[in-house]
């Protein structure tokens, strides 16, 4: 490998543990998540296809992903999580039959949520209803589930790295976004095929 093609990949992995970092001050109200996913998305984008970027356009397009919807998704995303959460406690305090099956069911249905918003995200682009883009994106991770099990990986990864060092946590939520980048466009390369 070339040195040149070595610097300017090493670069994209340096843009996306940066871009990890913002992701994670962006979404400290929690409700900004999604926006902020949609942002780093297009950051990433833009440095994969050589266009200079940088925070100022990482900041515009997480206002336009948040008036454009992404200020929603947040609180309905949250809701969902909390849904499963309480029906985890409710199955670990009552032992009612079938109570490790809803378990594993809602665990499963808290990924699946998780993978849909985030290939939501990464389809999304400046002037796009998020209303229009997650049933896509429901879709898609059904479909998908090679590339849906790639962002359950990338999830592994900022989980782990969580584990690990807090800290590591950020900038691998950059990775988790080029890693549900590469399942979007594998899935549009598959489906134009």
């Amino acid at each position: 490998m070339s040195r040149d093609r070595f610097l300017a990949r090493f670069g994209v992995f340096a843009e996306c543990l940066l871009t990890g970092v913002w992701i994670a001050v962006a979404a400290l109200p929690l409700v900004t998540l999604p926006a902020a996913l949609a942002a780093a998305a297009g950051h990433l984008r833009r440095t994969i296809e050589g266009e200079e970027t940088g925070l100022r356009g990482y900041a515009g397009e997480l206002r336009a992903a948040l008036r454009g919807g992404g200020w929603a998704v947040g609180p309905a995303y949250w809701a969902v999580l909390a849904l499963v959460w309480a029906d985890l406690a409710l199955v670990r305090a009552l032992p009612v039959p079938g109570g490790r099956a809803a378990g594993a069911l809602a665990i499963l249905a808290a990924l699946w949520a998780t993978v849909t918003v985030l290939r939501a995200a990464t389809a999304w682009r400046p002037g796009a209803a998020w209303r229009a883009l997650l049933p896509g994106a429901w879709r898609r991770s059904l479909r998908d589930p090679a590339g849906s099990l790639l962002v359950v990986c990338g999830l592994a990864v900022v989980a782990a790295s969580a584990w690990f060092s807090a800290p590591l946590a950020l900038p691998a939520l950059g990775l988790l976004v080029a890693g549900t980048l590469a399942a979007e466009r594998r899935t549009g390369a598959l489906a134009a095929a």
